[in-house]
């Protein structure tokens, strides 16, 4: 409860609330909020802490989940901004009675009507940096709702900066077909970008009907490993890492495989953090 405490809250009303997935498929939707303080402004890539209330199992009184921004449009007509994030209804087993609850933040965002006020804070600033030259090499690496600022990303830098000279790539993962929605837009999908010469993005599904989607993403990193090693190598490159706890451990396995040592791919590792161009934002 401190924590929520310390810093200012925001009401934020819901204006739209659309499923982006078929039935019988996991249920994403897109949630459009609006923001009613001229002092709200965020950039591309930031998330908002969306608070939900009532008391936990551990006694907190509130419960505070981050979300990244997809996107978000000032209003001509109103003082406030609209920002759109995308929700995955979630669920999880209780490993001592093999129970399943639902997720608290995003059950409670997945079940909310048009009209409801929201709780929200931030925004927070991402730790994913456009680089100042844009002759730099961006790879972009990612799982899941993880894509969700890579998408503003990629949009920021084509639209806003007018393009990029450097090497742009995103490699993805999947449990399904349908999880490929996070990697588009309904209304701006990333095929738009396919005929920038510099970009090119590489998804795959996973293979197995018990695998998850970190497994789906090494199936993409390896198909494609001479495109993502090569650049990964380069001096000029920033690695940018989104989605599941697990998207880490298995770049590391295919990277490791790549360098033909874990020591040589951890010294390289260390070089690209050493130089500021390793970034990540991982979730549980």
């Amino acid at each position: 409860m401190s924590e929520l405490l310390s810093e200012p809250i925001l009401n934020a009303q819901l204006r739209a609330s659309s499923r982006i997935t078929d039935a019988g498929t996991d249920e994403v939707r897109e949630l459009v909020l609006y923001v009613d303080e001229p002092s709200f402004r965020f950039r591309e890539g930031q998330s908002i802490g969306v608070i939900v209330p009532g008391k936990d199992d551990f006694g907190s009184t509130n419960h505070k989940r981050r979300y990244s921004i997809v996107k978000g449009n000032e209003s001509s007509s109103e003082e406030g901004i609209e920002l759109t994030i995308l929700v995955r209804r979630c669920f999880y087993i209780d490993d001592f009675n093999g129970e399943q609850y639902p997720g608290k933040a995003s059950n409670y965002l997945c079940d909310a009507k048009v009209g409801d006020n929201i709780s929200i804070t931030g925004p927070y600033k991402s730790p994913f940096t456009i680089p100042t030259d844009k002759n730099a090499n961006i790879l972009m690496i990612g799982t899941g709702t993880g894509i969700a600022p890579f998408r503003s990303f990629i949009e920021h830098i084509y639209k806003q900066k007018g393009g990029w000279n450097g090497q742009v790539r995103l490699f993805y993962g999947a449990k399904t077909g349908l999880d490929l929605l996070y990697m588009n837009d309904k209304n701006d999908d990333l095929v738009n970008y396919y005929h920038e010469e510099t970009f090119r993005a590489f998804n795959a599904l996973t293979n197995r009907a018990l695998s998850g989607e970190e497994k789906a993403l090494e199936n993409s990193l390896k198909n494609n490993l001479p495109d993502a090693w090569d650049l990964i190598q380069r001096p000029d490159t920033y690695v940018f890492i989104a989605g599941l706890e697990k998207v880490a451990p298995s770049l590391d396995k295919v990277m490791i495989e790549a360098a033909g040592s874990e020591d040589t791919w951890n010294t390289l590792k260390q070089k690209i953090k050493d130089g500021g161009r390793w970034s990540k934002l991982l979730y549980s």
